[in-house]
């Protein structure tokens, strides 16, 4: 069985089109078609059902999914495994990293690791950490540097890099802008924007609200930080933000016996080898650490 035709195989099944997979593969549509008709003669079941213009995984295309990823993931690994062997820090590093840490924390770690080595070319995507930590469970990206969920479990290892202290903030002119001090009652009075309800962010400050028995009033919610940001700096409510935003567009609330952080940091897949490249950046992170 071609490695090949169960990357099209995969590449299909996660755009759910010939078209986007031919795209992410950089081959043509009919090579993508070819290759998924010889896999479904070799394994004599259809894969795909074609209805119009939607294209959903039979039930013979779920049975397989998991088990080509396992297949395609043990190949890379093993790979990698021999690559190691020459002790060179080159090659490709897939990673992603969230666009707030692409912004504040990244830049200068990256610079560093560019010139420490040069032949590495950093494949980097900006997603949610959410979605990154998603892709890393699932063997796509080798790296990503994001902020960790609060519990973090098995395959999944991470090491912490930096503290991320959160302050609760308000635009100059709100209401409680002028008071010396609030608690979490008086906040819950007024509307708040929050991160996404997924967002490992929002399940910190959910927590918090949740373990002092208030129920706060959520009117919007956006998984941007800078779009949270423009929103309580224009007055439409209040909100939580990493102590590195704030500028003059937003005051932080004093709150008191409430301590508010996250923690940002590099996780990977326990069960995948990581390369040279990808334990270089590791230990330029771990240099970083907190």
């Amino acid at each position: 069985m071609d490695t090949a035709n169960l990357s099209a195989f995969l590449a299909v099944a996660e755009h759910a089109s010939f078209s986007r997979a031919a795209e992410q593969l950089h081959l043509t549509q009919p090579a993508i078609s070819k290759r998924i008709a010889t896999l479904e003669q070799q394994l004599g079941a259809r894969l795909f059902d074609r209805i119009g213009r939607h294209i959903s995984m039979t039930e013979a295309g779920r049975a397989l999914k998991p088990r080509a990823e396992q297949i395609i993931t043990a190949l890379k690994d093993t790979r990698r495994a021999l690559g190691n062997l020459s002790s060179q820090v080159q090659g490709r590093l897939s990673m992603a990293t969230s666009h707030h840490i692409g912004l504040h924390r990244l830049p200068p770690v990256l610079r560093n690791y560019t010139a420490a080595y040069p032949d590495v070319a950093l494949d980097i995507e900006f997603l949610d950490s959410e979605v990154a930590y998603d892709k890393v469970l699932h063997g796509e990206i080798e790296l990503a540097v994001i902020t960790l969920a609060p519990i973090l479990e098995a395959p999944i290892m991470a090491k912490a890099v930096w503290e991320d202290p959160l302050d609760f903030v308000v635009a100059p002119e709100h209401p409680l802008a002028s008071l010396p001090q609030v608690d979490l009652a008086q906040l819950a009075a007024y509307p708040a924007v929050f991160p996404g309800v997924n967002t490992f962010t929002h399940k910190v400050v959910s927590q918090l609200f949740q373990q002092r028995g208030v129920i706060p009033q959520i009117s919007m919610s956006t998984n941007y930080l800078e779009t949270i940001k423009m929103m309580v700096s224009i007055g439409l409510a209040w909100s939580v933000l990493p102590r590195t935003m704030l500028d003059t567009q937003v005051k932080a609330l004093q709150v008191p016996d409430v301590t508010l952080q996250r923690q940002l940091g590099v996780i990977w897949h326990s069960g995948r080898t990581l390369s040279n490249a990808g334990q270089a950046l590791v230990r330029q992170l771990d240099c970083k650490q907190m």
